[in-house]
């Protein structure tokens, strides 16, 4: 049986990077700044009195430096909005550990060179075949089917096509997979998976849930249900 499967991946974030950057360029102003201020005391301290020094400059100077300022200033604020919310990503998914979640599918994002989705086997593959179609349709991979367990697997494409040419991160793909038994009947395979919640992460600054052995993003998790155990 053949099955378009796709799955949803939030962007990534480079949080501890980005701070980095804002903290450099803030202490950079700030030197920048204490030495402006000396050199410009220097010279009103030496200036002719006849011949004054024009301030034009210096008022147009300092401007732009507190524009400088204001949108350093202006990133860390947006930057620690980001990591508030995504603390706020991460306490949703640690609530969900122990409960039975269901992930749906979307499309897939490549992203630091690799796209992963989520489908499940309703039994044991002899044998299956997996297709990777871009934003257009047409068929840029096609591979042999490793993951042949029935119930969740996860298939990771590394973003080269059949020629070995690496494919753009932040495009988006679908797979399209085909599965037979030992007597070369077909296997339904269906995208996304149900199962427990049993941890939660935050991967490249995206909140990722792992059920029944596979991870995937919360943003796919379309259901969740008390576990029922029996007694």
């Amino acid at each position: 049986m053949t099955t378009a499967i796709n799955n949803s991946a939030a962007a990534t974030t480079q949080g501890a990077a980005n701070n980095a950057d804002i903290n450099s360029g803030l202490n950079s102003l700030a030197s920048n700044y204490q030495t402006f201020l000396t050199l410009l005391t220097t010279q009103l301290k030496n200036q002719d009195p006849l011949s004054p020094l024009d301030t034009n400059q210096f008022t147009q100077q300092l401007t732009q430096m507190t524009g400088v300022e204001q949108q350093l200033l202006s990133n860390q604020l947006l930057q620690q909005l980001v990591t508030a919310n995504q603390s706020s990503g991460l306490s949703d998914a640690v609530g969900l550990i122990g409960k039975t979640a269901t992930a749906s599918s979307g499309s897939g994002t490549l992203t630091s060179g690799q796209v992963s989705w989520p489908y499940t086997l309703s039994s044991p593959a002899a044998s299956g075949t997996v297709s990777v179609l871009n934003s257009g349709g047409t068929v840029v991979w096609t591979g042999p089917l490793s993951a042949l367990n029935a119930g969740a697997n996860t298939f990771t494409w590394n973003g080269k096509d059949t020629n070995g040419t690496q494919e753009a991160n932040g495009s988006t793909f679908t797979i399209k997979i085909t599965a037979t038994d030992t007597s070369g009947q077909p296997v339904k395979v269906t995208g996304g998976l149900s199962g427990q919640v049993t941890a939660a992460q935050q991967v490249n600054g995206v909140t990722m849930v792992t059920i029944n052995g596979v991870q995937v993003p919360l943003s796919t998790v379309t259901g969740v249900s008390n576990t029922t155990t029996g007694s």
